[in-house]
């Protein structure tokens, strides 16, 4: 299967990457996954025959460093808070 996927696709498997799995990838490199997503979201695996042992592969060939200017516009700006325990506690949900 060969297919294209947009730069608003990319960006979204890139920062799911990011998000579940802890992987800085390079953000052309997602677009493994966000053709995943999108036959996913497609239900084209609905019609195989064997739908319930499917396995996929996505090659990421890129890290996230050749293009850090593209992780500092996804990210989100860090919360600053207090160089206290109670605070830092209370910032991430403890």
């Amino acid at each position: 299967m060969i297919d294209t996927v947009t730069d608003d696709e990319i960006v979204e498997a890139y920062k799911l990457v990011a998000a579940c799995e802890g992987v800085f990838c390079e953000p052309a490199s997602a677009a493994s996954i966000a053709g995943l997503i999108k036959y996913t979201k497609k239900s084209y695996f609905e019609n195989m025959p064997s739908k319930n042992n499917i396995k996929a592969v996505c090659i990421l060939t890129g890290h996230g460093l050749k293009d850090p200017d593209r992780a500092i516009a996804c990210a989100k700006k860090p919360q600053a808070v207090k160089a206290e325990i109670k605070e830092i506690l209370k910032a991430i949900g403890l």
